[in-house]
């Protein structure tokens, strides 16, 4: 008998630390810890004990009878990862206690941004005895990505929101949601009431084709249309045309697989989910029934993990469906992506199926139309031609970050210039004293929700260091100043009472349709909400 970790894991790690036997790899620290598609559990090694499936934060590992027979290949993806990797040793890691110095025994830190860095960010200086967060939000909701990034049908990755919950009720964390750095309050006066500030705002631009026609009508990022169907107040009144047959997403990634998932999902099925209800509206109506998936190397460099393409390869009422010529060096591994693949090479669509096509080896050199989209022409390895009709394509690139006011800034990665989060001035090579960062503004778009986990924590690290080397400065003013400075600027400001209030509105609205709730998209219905309890 034997645990098994199935598609969703976010790589936490919090299952690493309560196995007894230290079955579960790639731990903390690990080679490849940073680029595992997830955790895996050797059968060799587990016990059977449980301790991991209690403390995954989004029920992603199950025992192997339990184990839905539709995910059986996990059996193999796992006992798979450990003939190149077997297990040598199987010490528990010593745990790591933080704690503030004795002859400092005060810090306050200034968190900007809730998304998972953030949190994770948060969650580990609040343990700490003597320190204070402050977390800042630009939305009158915490959690970002999680709530506006994750697909609506991931609801179990969702789950890790649970984790950071109760982080928020502590009386050491102070939450200001509905309140933006820059505007609001600036990161001087952050620094006049805090010793260090983590910024940890991700990243909130799209990298670029670079072709003609990009900014055509039907041409739009992931990051637009991800965040329109998961109800981000950005994006919410955004409208786009659905009406045609075909759409591209150039990118293979997993962004690229949930967006063409969403578009071809059967409408009941995302009207079960917190989708945003204008979202599910439009996609009823939507007349896609053809999405090409593109990439511009071979299937071998993908960058999508199994779990993502084997959903795919499971969704009902859609054929999955490569070109053989393209895969055909494709060797086929059991469990794995390359299987899948393989097999979406060999089938044909049956009678009134949507399809999806994982196209290899195109390069994008123009998106064709005069009004809006009307097609999208790649170049091939070999050289020619290729021109794919479609109305609507999404360039699911990949994120990057943007420039932030009185910080440093590094154009070609979108990141803040560090070295191990601790913010630098590149020209001098000194550092921005208080300043740190944590998350995508950190390291990239890169990883996955547990990914920032490891990331976080090298911050916080960096922050105590400097304290206990007296590199911080004592903070002007307290955090009764602090409250009464940003209620002054911004008086619809949004604390941990009032996004409980958001929350429970949400969840009780999405009970009475059968649904894990109604999201609120607009940022005066979330603030009222936070107002009234009723």
């Amino acid at each position: 008998m034997t645990f098994v970790i199935k598609g969703g894991c976010c790589n936490d790690s919090s299952c690493v630390s309560v196995c007894p036997v230290q079955c579960i790899r790639p731990r903390p620290g690990d080679p490849d810890f940073t680029t595992a598609e997830q955790l895996y559990i050797d059968p060799a090694t587990c016990i059977d004990c449980g301790a991991c499936e209690l403390a995954c934060p989004v029920d992603a590992i199950n025992a192997d009878w339990e184990l839905p027979e539709h995910l059986d290949a996990y059996l193999d993806i796992n006992a798979a990862y450990f003939v190149n990797n077997p297990i040598e040793e199987s010490e528990l890691p010593d745990p790591v206690r933080r704690r503030l110095p004795n002859e400092r025994p005060e810090l306050s830190v200034a968190i900007v941004g809730s998304g998972p860095a953030g949190c994770y960010a948060a969650l580990e200086l609040s343990a700490i005895k003597g320190v204070t967060v402050s977390v800042f939000d630009r939305l009158p909701t915490p959690f970002g990505l999680i709530r506006a990034g994750v697909a609506p049908d991931h609801a179990t990755t969702k789950l890790i929101s649970k984790r950071f919950s109760p982080m928020f009720a502590r009386r050491n964390v102070h939450c200001f949601f509905n309140v933006e750095v820059g505007r609001d309050v600036t990161l001087a006066e952050l620094l006049e009431h805090h010793h260090a500030v983590v910024w940890a705002s991700g990243a909130t631009g799209d990298r670029r084709l670079s072709v003609a026609g990009e900014n055509l009508p039907g041409s739009v990022s992931a990051r637009e249309f991800v965040s329109w169907y998961n109800g981000h107040p950005d994006f919410a009144n955004r409208k786009f045309d659905l009406s045609g047959k075909s759409a591209v997403v150039v990118g293979n990634g997993n962004v690229a697989l949930d967006v063409a998932r969403m578009l071809a999902r059967s409408n009941t099925t995302l009207a079960a989910t917190d989708m945003a209800d204008h979202a599910i509206a439009a996609l009823l109506e939507s007349g896609i029934t053809d999405i090409t998936v593109t990439g511009r190397r071979g299937p071998e460099h993908a960058a999508y993990t199994t779990s993502e393409i084997l959903a795919l390869g499971q969704l009902e009422g859609v054929a999955l469906l490569a070109s053989p010529d393209e895969v055909a060096q494709v060797v086929a591994v059991p469990g794995h992506r390359s299987a899948v693949i393989a097999a979406a090479a060999n089938r044909q669509p049956g009678s009134g199926e949507r399809t999806i096509t994982m196209r290899f080896g195109l390069q994008p050199e123009s998106i064709n139309g005069t009004s809006s989209v009307e097609s999208v022409t790649f170049r091939k390895t070999d050289g020619t031609v290729e021109t794919i009709e479609a109305s609507f394509v999404v360039r699911a690139l990949g994120f990057l970050g943007e420039p932030i006011d009185d910080l440093p800034f590094d154009e070609v990665t979108g990141t803040l210039p560090h070295i191990a989060g601790s913010v630098l001035e590149p020209a001098s090579g000194e550092g921005v004293v208080g300043v740190y960062c944590a998350g995508w503004i950190k390291r990239g778009a890169s990883g996955v929700i547990g990914t920032n986990k490891v990331d976080a924590a090298e911050t916080v690290d960096s922050v105590l260091h400097d304290l206990a080397a007296g590199r911080l400065q004592v903070p002007r003013h307290g955090m009764d100043h602090l409250k009464e400075l940003v209620l002054s600027r911004q008086p619809d400001v949004v604390d941990q009472e009032g996004f409980g209030r958001i929350d429970r509105a949400e969840l009780e609205a999405g009970k009475a349709l059968g649904r894990p709730r109604k999201k609120l998209v607009q940022v005066s219905e979330l603030v009222a909400a936070s107002r009234d309890d009723n």
